[in-house]
């Protein structure tokens, strides 16, 4: 027996679903271009401040993915945690992590490694983590879940950071979680 009743999809997550196009976009650009699209957008490093992609690398580096496999790492996560956040927060406050923890995450490479080319969206990845810990922080109440999360991730990278050599920026993980808490904080009282 049928109810009559169908079922649409809807478009509920417009910044997410936005961001993980671009994403898509910048991969299948990564691998027409044989990797120069990653060097001129989707990747920061240290380059010159007279280069004005020096200043779209600090954005577009959240982007680009060095396969798919770490593509569909980042968007697995981001695609579970960011609609619950962007219905929370609105799509404007959304935007507003994912550029912030970009810059942030850019400078920072941009800064301190003179040497490494940055690129990926896991610092999105883990600010989102953080930022969904603390969706039921009110005032001076700290959730034991944004306790957790940021004992298991952030301690999680900080131990991989000091005694883990791979290709994977710790630290990159470790500010974008700081920045989701931040902001995750600021905006407590949404």
């Amino acid at each position: 027996m049928s109810s009559g009743k169908k079922f649409k999809i809807v478009f509920n997550a417009p910044v997410v679903l936005g961001f993980s196009a671009i994403c898509c976009i910048a991969l299948l650009l990564s691998r027409l271009t044989l990797g120069v699209s990653d060097k001129l957008i989707f990747s920061v490093y240290r380059s010159s401040l007279a280069d004005i992609l020096t200043y779209f690398r600090f954005i577009g580096h959240i982007f680009g993915h060095a396969n798919l496999e770490h593509l569909v790492g980042n968007l697995t996560m981001i695609l579970v945690l960011g609609p619950m956040l962007e219905e929370k927060y609105g799509s404007k406050d959304l935007i507003f992590v994912i550029v912030a923890t970009a810059i942030v995450t850019g400078l920072v490479n941009f800064i301190f490694f003179s040497n490494v080319a940055l690129m990926g969206a896991s610092g999105v990845v883990f600010a989102f983590i953080l930022l969904s810990s603390m969706t039921g922080f009110r005032s001076r109440e700290i959730p034991m879940t944004f306790i957790i999360v940021a004992v298991v991730y952030l301690g999680g990278q900080i131990y991989d950071g000091l005694f883990v050599k791979d290709n994977v920026s710790q630290l990159t993980h470790i500010v974008g979680g700081l920045v989701g808490s931040i902001l995750g904080y600021i905006g407590a009282d949404k």
